[in-house]
């Protein structure tokens, strides 16, 4: 039997167990590459992969803000510590956070001109990775391989929830 190309990257002689094994091993390979190639564009303007993510989350929402606990669900990497991530942000001024008078366990996050300002510089660089990082698959190949991510996240999304819901928003009554 050929090595397969994983096997040569991971320097690994013997088969996998099975083609699930090498799909599943594979795939976070993949993610790994790609955060890497993602990450080298972003961290030269002083940001991480995460903050960025952050970052794109509050612009998204535009001027009615966001809650903190609503970015944690957004983001790409669950189980991302958002306090701190955003405590950076609003130190580097690229965001600000308002607690509410409502209820003083909610704290909305709104991007400030300067987070707006970097996006402007960095989204063109990011897309242009992105793009580059897919290229070789054409339209098609993309489109599919998409449908079939989609279908692996789905057929997994309740196997991959935190173990805890309840500590999940213990951060969020904490505040910053």
């Amino acid at each position: 039997m050929a090595v397969t190309s994983l096997q040569s990257d991971l320097r690994q002689s013997r088969p996998f167990r099975s083609p699930a094994q090498e799909a599943a091993i594979s795939l976070l390979r993949t993610a790994s590459v790609v955060r890497r190639v993602i990450s080298r564009v972003i961290e030269p303007h002083g940001l991480t992969l995460a903050q960025y993510n952050a970052l794109r989350i509050i612009a998204g929402a535009g001027a009615t803000g966001i809650p903190t606990l609503a970015i944690r669900e957004r983001m790409i990497e669950a189980g991302t510590p958002i306090t701190r991530l955003l405590d950076k942000l609003e130190i580097l001024a690229l965001i600000r956070r308002d607690r509410s008078t409502a209820d003083r366990r909610v704290i909305t996050c709104y991007l400030a001109p300067e987070g707006a300002r970097l996006l402007a510089r960095l989204d063109p660089i990011v897309d242009r990775a992105d793009e580059e990082t897919v290229a070789l698959l054409g339209e098609r190949r993309l489109r599919e391989l998409i449908a079939s991510l989609d279908e692996v996240r789905a057929a997994n999304a309740d196997r991959g929830a935190p173990r805890d819901l309840n500590a999940a928003g213990e951060e969020q009554r904490r505040g910053p």
